[in-house]
């Protein structure tokens, strides 16, 4: 094969390809403004007003935020006198309020599927399923000065005296017994009161209801009896640390698939499930030298024939302590050990 023959062969191939790639860019630049003229009929079809709609799954117990709704068209046949329709409704005023009635993504919201702060309900809507709502008094230190608000998450700090059984000074002890409980109310406010300059006015409070597990509602209310309780209030990273510790216990299971669906579904478990158990503490000790680490202990009575109902040698109730040999009498649960004789 000559030269020229060559050449013509490799011309052929250049005018082929940018042919092919110039036939390419013409259907592709043709097919997006047929999508776009597609897409734009669609909704030009919509004849109807704008409705309140979910942007996702909001299950029973979801306090709404700005990105859980939006107003969609919706066809004017179909339209109830249930919905919110984007006239009459003021989207701002509906952030806070909880759902009663399950809603799917891109379900119109009816006015009865929502309960607003206030009204009868809102509580046990609020909680989530197999919930409870447990109250407990604090003072302004205790509530860290008015800066919990509903909505935010607190530890449980428990302050208490230890005394003992010796003469010497109690124990003085705090510890975190509870952890990441969701803040339903304070006082009877289930809302952020804000002020005229828009900005969430600061309330002491005497009263914080908090988001349990029936078993962490029991413990709360024997807790009240022991000492005096204090709020902590949590930050939002705290999840993140919480939620390997939990993968790495075995208590949250990580998806075997990459699903965002799965991920996003077991931090929301994590985020919102209280915790018990596992408690730090600290001491009289920790915070100064000149408290005790220890529960003051019993003393022990040494003298011949001791103080009836003291703890013997042997830790028995009525036991006294002799010297030499002993005869030890039992009557019922009282041990008697009388001296015999014998050198002292």
């Amino acid at each position: 094969m000559d030269s020229r023959k060559i050449i013509l062969l490799v011309g052929a191939l250049i005018v082929a390809a940018v042919t092919a790639f110039m036939a390419r860019s013409l259907l592709m630049g043709g097919s997006a403004p047929q999508a776009n003229a597609t897409a734009a009929a669609a909704a030009a079809q919509v004849d109807g007003p704008e409705v309140l709609v979910a942007t996702r799954a909001l299950p029973v117990g979801t306090i709404l935020d700005a990105t859980a709704l939006k107003f969609q068209p919706w066809p004017k046949e179909l339209v109830d006198n249930a919905y919110f329709i984007k006239k009459d409704t003021n989207l701002q005023s509906l952030q806070g309020t909880v759902v009663r009635n399950a809603i799917t993504a891109g379900q119109p919201v009816t006015q009865g599927a929502l309960v607003k702060p206030g009204d009868r309900g809102f509580l046990a809507a609020a909680l989530g399923p197999g919930m409870r709502a447990v109250t407990v008094p604090v003072s302004q230190q205790a509530g860290v000065a008015g800066f919990v608000f509903p909505g935010d998450r607190i530890d449980l700090v428990l302050t208490q005296t230890v005394p003992g059984g010796g003469d010497g000074p109690p124990l003085k002890a705090a510890e975190t017994i509870m952890r990441n409980l969701r803040v339903l109310a304070t006082d009877q406010r289930t809302d952020n009161t804000t002020g005229e300059d828009g900005k969430t006015v600061v309330r002491t409070f005497s009263n914080v209801t908090l988001e349990a597990t029936p078993k962490i509602a029991e413990q709360i209310a024997v807790a009240q009896t022991l000492g005096a309780i204090s709020l902590s209030l949590r930050s939002i990273a705290d999840n993140n640390s919480e939620l390997e510790e939990a993968i790495a216990s075995g208590a949250i299971k990580v998806p075997d698939n990459a699903d965002p669906k799965a991920e996003k579904a077991m931090m929301l478990q994590v985020a919102s499930q209280p915790v018990a158990g596992s408690a730090s503490f600290a001491t009289g000790a920790d915070v100064s030298r000149f408290q005790r680490r220890t529960v003051p202990g019993k003393p022990v009575e040494t003298a011949q024939g001791g103080t009836p109902g003291a703890a013997g040698p042997g830790g028995y109730p009525g036991a006294t302590v002799a010297q030499g040999p002993v005869v030890r009498i039992a009557r019922g649960n009282a041990v008697t050990e009388v001296s015999v004789g014998g050198k002292k």
